[in-house]
């Protein structure tokens, strides 16, 4: 049995399982009681409501995220890539809108955290202005007494050492780059724009660059290449293995990409019992306890910026402009309706978060983990439920499958420690 809201598993004899049946008519003393709140299962209080509360207290957060493109250009053409690329970089102009932006929301928020997402397009096309513009917006984070961190999403295709020395300076934790899987499997869907392959080339930067910041591993699986997770993986341990460097490598499946559907005759989409198992798998190396809102685009101080200064609640949405809610030039958090172009684009995003108007949401055992869902498929194409809710058993024993091996590997190390 799972406490979905506080993250608890653990296997119940029968006995218990009865005991836990006849809750209601046990003496509140009753020291079965005791041992079901020790362990997580049962709360004295209302978890919806506690669900609603976090959500309420999250929107507002202080900590300031920014998702940052410099250009929508990318120099790969990915079939199942939902974005519409178009040429040109950040000016000057607008990297000092993104910085006077920032220090409003820092003043507004009272945070005392600075987060940024270089994304685009490709980041690494406009190397100049991630640096720039890092070293900007890591001297506002000081003068606020803000701690700063970075990250970048990047196909790695255009990694050098001396590019990579330079996103450590700039504070650059971490990377997310894509594999299709191995070889030709991988180029047939991630190539540069004239169809040349990227396999050889991105492996080499892994292998052989002195990367000062871990590296996550994106497998997209379809149809297509859903036999390469298991040789993927290996390729990354092999690859951290040989090189030092900090590489992993996680799962996410392509089972409902209109573009791959409009663009490509490459890629199959993966649907049915296999991509539901996939999702499982990720969905459980991924669990976390109980949570009010599902991601950033919940927070008010939280937004994305394309290369014209336009602001997004989604990093999906950075290519269409219809979405955008302000400009970086304009909008201020600390007056967020009236600052904003489109204020609906705005609030349509926040009021998504918890507490939510479906019946069937708030009555979904799944909603600690959830939280609703993804708000831009349930604005924009519907409902998106997790695969197994209507089979949560699969989910609990993959669940506590997992917590054993983590409680096992514990006691393993601790008992080497010792």
């Amino acid at each position: 049995m799972v406490n979905l809201f506080q993250g608890t598993c653990g296997a119940y004899t029968p006995i218990e399982m009865f005991l836990l049946d006849e809750m209601e008519t046990l003496d509140e003393n009753h020291p079965i009681l005791k041992r079901f709140r020790d362990r997580g299962l049962i709360v004295n209080f209302d978890e919806r409501a506690a669900l609603e509360a976090l959500a309420r207290m999250a929107c507002g957060v202080g900590k300031v995220q920014l998702t940052i493109c410099p250009t929508m250009g990318c120099n790969f053409d990915c079939p199942y890539c939902f974005e519409n690329h178009r040429m040109g970089q950040m000016s000057q102009e607008i990297q000092d809108d993104v910085v006077s932006l920032a220090a409003r929301m820092l003043k507004a928020s009272g945070g005392k955290a600075l987060h940024v997402t270089w994304y685009g397009g490709e980041p690494l096309l406009t190397p100049d202005i991630v640096e720039t513009l890092s070293v900007r917006l890591m001297a506002l984070a000081r003068e606020s007494g803000a701690t700063y961190s970075a990250y970048i999403i990047t196909n790695g295709y255009l990694l050098t050492q001396d590019i990579a020395d330079m996103l450590r300076r700039c504070g650059v934790r971490g990377a997310q780059i894509t594999m299709d899987g191995i070889g030709q499997i991988h180029d047939e869907t991630r190539h540069l724009a004239g169809g040349y392959p990227t396999f050889d080339h991105i492996v080499e930067n892994l292998r052989c660059l002195r990367l000062p910041f871990r590296v996550d591993i994106r497998h997209n699986v379809h149809a297509s290449n859903r036999n390469q997770v298991a040789p993927l993986q290996k390729l990354a341990e092999e690859l951290s293995a040989q090189s030092g460097n900090d590489i992993t490598c996680h799962i996410a499946t392509v089972h409902d990409s209109s573009a791959a559907e409009d663009r490509s005759t490459h890629v199959r989409l993966l649907c049915g019992e296999e991509a539901d198992k996939l999702e499982l798998s990720r969905e459980v190396a991924g669990f976390h306890a109980g949570r009010g809102i599902y991601c950033g685009a919940h927070r008010l101080f939280m937004a994305g910026i394309d290369d014209r200064g336009q602001l997004f609640k989604c990093w999906e949405d950075v290519d269409k402009p219809e979405r955008s809610f302000g400009t970086a030039h304009r909008w201020d958090p600390a007056d967020p309706i009236a600052t904003a172009d489109e204020p609906d684009q705005l609030t349509r995003y926040l009021n998504t978060a918890l507490p939510t108007d479906d019946p069937e949401c708030r009555e979904c055992v799944f909603l600690p983990q959830c939280a609703g869902g993804c708000p831009t498929r349930r604005l924009y194409y519907g409902k998106d439920c997790v695969s197994y809710r209507d089979v949560p058993e699969r989910y609990v024993l993959a669940l506590y499958e997992r917590i054993s091996k983590e409680i096992g590997n514990c006691k393993s190390r601790c008992g080497s420690a010792r």
